[in-house]
């Protein structure tokens, strides 16, 4: 690829680095990622792959911005108020970098969309805040072969890591660290616990750099380990998650062959 000045100039960092250079900044300019969430953690999420010039970039949210949203959601202003967070995430992403193709999907996930959506990019990053949509971005991705980079947090605690079962061993998935999800109201919503604002920052900057490090194939991948944060001990700590051979969808014999509503294994219906 070519670059212009003014790409040389803004992506200069990038390409001094000799992990990237000037072919990896490409690489970045030709991918594309679905970020699902436009709240806490897709704030950052959002404004950092912008900012490194992935090419293509995805929006799927189906909530408007509301004033309690701005104590962490960084992508928002007081004049986004009352606006789809899709369209306000968008424009400021835009305002960021005109290399990217910024593309809005003002939905809801569903087993009737999460395929068609996820199969246009390259890459899924999970911003979501409900354990539904994380499970089934988990089933989805695996069944279309697309990397999957999860985050989660609640009050001064956060987690990330990396799942590509579809690579086979030794990746495990989403639901070999949590096979199911929990009972309903066991594990509290962030409008019922709290979050300390920058921790979604913190968070949602970590994840961002996961994206990157998979798309530029760079680094050591969160693939097989559990990063988690601890804000108030100022502490890392990571955990081994191996496969688990009796997950119900990637172990030996699975028991999940398709998402709710398909006929086959991994298939949609006409």
């Amino acid at each position: 690829m070519d670059f212009n000045d003014s790409q040389i100039e803004r992506y200069s960092r990038h390409i001094i680095l000799k992990e990237v250079g000037g072919e990896g900044q490409a690489r970045l300019l030709a991918s594309s990622v679905l970020v699902v969430g436009a709240g806490g953690l897709g704030a950052p999420l959002l404004l950092y792959l912008a900012a490194a010039g992935v090419g293509r970039i995805g929006i799927v949210d189906d909530d408007t911005v509301d004033l309690s949203n701005l104590q962490r959601q960084v992508v928002h202003d007081m004049a986004s108020l009352g606006q789809a967070k899709v369209d306000s995430a968008a424009a400021r992403l835009r305002a960021i970098n005109a290399d990217v193709v910024v593309e809005v999907h003002r939905t809801r996930l569903a087993p009737g969309n999460v395929r068609q959506l996820i199969r246009g990019y390259d890459i899924v990053a999970d911003g979501s805040d409900n354990f539904a949509t994380r499970f089934l971005l988990n089933d989805a991705c695996y069944f279309e072969h697309r990397t999957l980079v999860s985050a989660a947090m609640l009050r001064f605690d956060g987690q990330i890591s990396t799942f590509k079962a579809h690579e086979g061993h030794p990746h495990p998935c989403y639901r070999c660290v949590f096979p199911e999800p929990p009972p309903p109201g066991l594990v509290p919503s962030c409008s019922e616990a709290g979050v300390l604002g920058a921790l979604a920052g913190t968070v949602g900057s970590l994840q961002a750099l996961e994206v990157l490090k998979e798309l530029l194939g760079i680094g050591d991948s969160l693939s097989g380990r559990l990063m988690l944060y601890d804000s108030l001990g100022a502490s890392f700590r990571t955990v081994r998650v191996k496969p688990d051979p009796d997950c119900p969808l990637c172990g030996s014999h699975p028991s999940i062959t398709a998402l709710p509503g398909e006929t086959g294994p991994g298939e949609e219906t006409a």
